[in-house]
């Protein structure tokens, strides 16, 4: 039975451009035919600045020599400069993955062989090109990442709160569900104004929390200290510094999926219903899916765009978020299924988790899995040598 075929080139390029990106520059590497000796080359490296006017002038110069295809590596957010400005020069981009383009171990690394490299194995067909959305995707991506750090944020200064209030044997979370809510605050903002009694402190209770005022007067015996009422405003002034942020880019990534182009043509496309745009009809959509809800829809909607075509099928879209296990066969021999690659930023998102293992017997020593598991090891037989109260020099 024939093995899937890789979707790569079928063709090489002729004119292709490769970069090699640092933080400060880039090191080129054209390669086009030589008019003068059919079939071959010439190769030109040289080294160009990361800054604008020296990227648009490469641009320039690529565009003159007919390059038809530029590829670069993604170097953490490096590559970003490169690739728009190129693109808006005209040229066809592809950004690859560094996993997928190594040089060949044992050889010299640097970054002229590193950029000749990526040139030669374009010009063969042999690399395949990353995902990077449009620029309106763009935006509301990096609207819903930079929320998704403010809410990481506000929940780790939400439990140094915490940690200050144990720390003064105030034991305000082991009776509040939520020790930041309405009652809470209001306790702690008395704690920092001065307040010290338990009991009038139990009193600013709210809600069901009134029904346990005993248990709260326990809990807010404590030592409260001045130097833990100044360390407590400055938290909660965070706390609520990052709420108000996240309510700012709220209102940012609704501006933004307003206003998200729709794809498809005008003709093969459904209007959305009447009064709303097709980023809003989009989010309602997803949002109708059980286990997705508004946050995770935009979360889907800022990682991989409106526009499907991109993914020829949905196994690809899967293999894409790394959901799909690996497949590990040498010879007669196959091994069970490794576990998925490691993902992009986008595909850790909550929405795109790893499956949970399958259920069954959980291997706890070595020859059945190949390694430790997160289970509890088997103990080892007790024998004299192990024991701590045996001596060394026993009789």
């Amino acid at each position: 039975m024939d093995e899937p075929r890789e979707e790569l080139q079928d063709e090489a390029v002729a004119r292709v451009a490769a970069i090699d990106i640092s933080k400060n520059s880039g090191v080129v590497c054209m390669r086009l035919p030589n008019e003068t000796r059919e079939g071959t080359r010439t190769q030109r490296v040289w080294t160009v600045a990361a800054t604008t006017n020296a990227i648009l002038e490469l641009g320039d110069h690529l565009v003159c020599q007919g390059v038809e295809l530029v590829v670069m590596e993604a170097t953490g957010a490096y590559w970003r400069p490169f690739y728009y400005l190129l693109e808006g020069r005209g040229l066809r981009c592809w950004l690859v993955n560094g996993r997928q383009v190594k040089n060949v171990p044992g050889r010299p690394k640097t970054d002229k062989l590193d950029s000749v490299w990526l040139a030669k194995l374009t010009e063969c067909g042999m690399i395949r090109p990353s995902f990077v959305p449009s620029k309106p995707v763009r935006h509301l991506r990096d609207f819903t990442r930079t929320r998704t750090v403010f809410v990481h944020e506000s929940t780790r200064h939400k439990q140094r709160v915490d940690k200050v209030l144990q720390d003064a044997q105030i034991k305000l979370s082991s009776v509040a569900t939520d020790s930041l809510g309405v009652s809470g605050r209001a306790m702690m903002e008395a704690l920092i104004a001065g307040e010290r009694s338990p009991g009038a402190l139990a009193d600013l209770a709210q809600g069901r929390l009134t029904a346990n005022h005993d248990a709260l007067v326990e809990a807010l015996t404590g030592q409260f200290e001045e130097h833990h009422a100044r360390l407590l405003r400055l938290l909660l002034t965070t706390v609520d510094h990052l709420t108000a942020q996240i309510a700012a880019l709220d209102q940012e990534i609704a501006a933004t999926l307003a206003d998200l182009p729709d794809p498809r043509s005008v003709m093969s496309a459904p209007s959305p219903p009447s009064g709303t745009s097709f980023g809003t009809d989009l989010l309602a959509r997803l949002d109708e899916i059980p286990g997705v809800g508004p946050t995770s829809a935009r979360v889907i909607l800022a990682e991989i765009g409106p526009d499907m075509s991109i993914f020829p099928t949905p196994a690809h879209l899967a293999s894409w978020a790394k959901l799909c296990p690996r497949t590990i066969q040498s010879g007669a021999k196959r091994a069970p299924s490794g576990p998925p690659a490691r993902g992009t930023h986008g595909s850790r998102a909550p929405w795109a988790k790893r499956p949970a293992p399958p259920p069954g017997r959980t291997p706890f020593s070595v020859p059945d899995t190949g390694g430790w598991s997160n289970g509890e090891a088997t103990p080892r037989p007790w024998s004299r040598s192990h024991d701590p109260s045996s001596s060394s020099s026993g009789t």
